[in-house]
């Protein structure tokens, strides 16, 4: 008997207080389902609408196992494609698909990619303080968890906190978060220049720049941290201007990477072909999903570029656990981004706190250990929702803050 779907539902949930998307494909087969990851935090019930209202009835009574199929049909029958909104929820689809693969298979999805080239998947966390000593001391205790590789910042992006307005903005300027890039350039040199004189040159740093500054100012920047060693540069760039990744590369030998607002192929093939990154940092619900991005990781191998996933709190677990399945079969595999969700019992040292309600909403996590995390073997994905814990914690549809950045005249700049 065929597997085909027999409905698609979205669970929105937030046990952190973090819209998180959830799309639930259920078939014909009783108590087979998939689960994937749609979360586009800040848009999440315009998601929600597109896969209730287009994906649902598009795809019901088609076959389930048809995953490249599917994921062409959902990306081409609007028409118009590549943008944030569909492909995450086409992603959410996607990701529930090689769920239920897998548990067809009875495989984790990993062993459908050709099983692991490692054991476990080395991460990286993020480090921030209000000063040196403080970053320091947060370096240190994540060295005490076995973390190898930190992203160094102090105080965010180098903005100040929304609703402020610098004294020496023009009269009425509106509030937002404020950037200096000067400013920002120069504590950024001296905060590496601090964290190498006290930990020494044993840990990998990271540094985001986060597209917040001219790419003229990037180079500046890349050319002064070249002395303190950085594993790479993160997004030194705005993906309207990657054309200046040509002058960063002639300039700088500090690896980039580049890619976590990317939707479009058409936004790292050249980039690629032409060895102007050395790691695809991609936000893999974005493309849509686990099969787009399997292609991209296949297709970066060929050139030597790595993989270094985006990994934030604003991604369900599911998600997470894409990224590790891919890691784990991915020759050209570099580094995950870990946002910190390890199981309860674990001592938690960064700004998150416990993840107790995360994990009680998604059990099944990939488990984390002495800076590896591995996964848990179960077929699929191996993560699976609690729909009545999830409930429990609601989304908030609010006007979204963080994104409201401003150069210092008052001018909105792209955060």
């Amino acid at each position: 008997m065929s597997v085909t779907i027999e409905r698609i539902r979205v669970i929105c949930t937030a046990p952190e207080g973090i819209n998180l998307v959830v799309v639930k494909v259920e078939t014909n087969q009783p108590g087979l389902y998939g689960l994937g990851c749609a979360t586009f935090a800040y848009r999440h019930l315009a998601v929600k609408t597109i896969v209730e209202e287009y994906l649902d009835p598009l795809l019901k009574g088609r076959d389930a196992e048809s995953i490249e199929e599917l994921w062409q049909l959902m990306h081409q029958n609007a028409y118009w494609r590549n943008g944030p909104a569909e492909n995450n929820a086409i992603s959410g689809v996607d990701m529930a698909l090689w769920d239920i693969k897998g548990k067809l298979a009875g495989m984790p999805v990993y062993q459908l990619f050709g099983g692991k080239c490692r054991q476990g998947i080395p991460v990286y966390r993020h480090a921030d303080g209000r000063d040196l000593d403080e970053l320091c001391e947060n370096i240190q205790r994540f060295q005490e968890m076995g973390i190898r590789t930190i992203r160094c910042q102090c105080g965010g992006y180098g903005g100040d906190a929304y609703g402020s307005t610098p004294k020496d903005s023009p009269a009425n300027s509106l509030p937002g978060v404020y950037l200096d890039s000067r400013s920002y350039i120069r504590d950024t040199v001296n905060l590496f220049e601090g964290i190498r004189s006290k930990i020494g040159y044993e840990m990998n740093l990271v540094h985001d720049v986060h597209e917040r500054i001219a790419p003229v100012e990037a180079i500046r920047l890349a050319r002064l941290l070249e002395p303190y060693d950085l594993f790479f540069l993160e997004d030194p760039v705005p993906i309207e201007q990657t054309e200046w990744l040509r002058q960063l590369r002639r300039q700088t030998s500090i690896p980039i990477a580049e890619g976590e607002l990317f939707n479009n192929p058409a936004e790292w093939k050249m980039l690629i072909t032409e060895h102007l990154i050395d790691f695809i940092r991609v936000h893999i619900s974005q493309i849509g999903g686990i099969t787009p991005a399997r292609k991209l990781q296949i297709f970066a191998e060929q050139f030597g570029i790595r993989t270094a996933w985006h990994g934030p709190g604003d991604m369900s677990p599911l998600a997470h656990a894409a990224n590790i399945h891919i890691d784990l079969a991915a020759p050209n595999f570099g580094v995950q981004e870990w946002s910190g969700i390890e199981p309860p019992n674990f001592v938690i040292q960064d700004l998150k706190g416990p993840h107790g309600a995360l994990l009680e909403v998604f059990p099944g996590l990939p488990e984390y250990k002495d800076g590896y995390v591995y996964a848990n073997d179960k077929p699929g994905l191996g993560v699976d929702l609690d729909e009545k814990e999830a409930v429990k914690y609601p989304c908030e549809n609010t006007v979204t803050t963080w994104t409201q950045t401003r150069k210092k005249d008052g001018a909105l700049q792209t955060p």
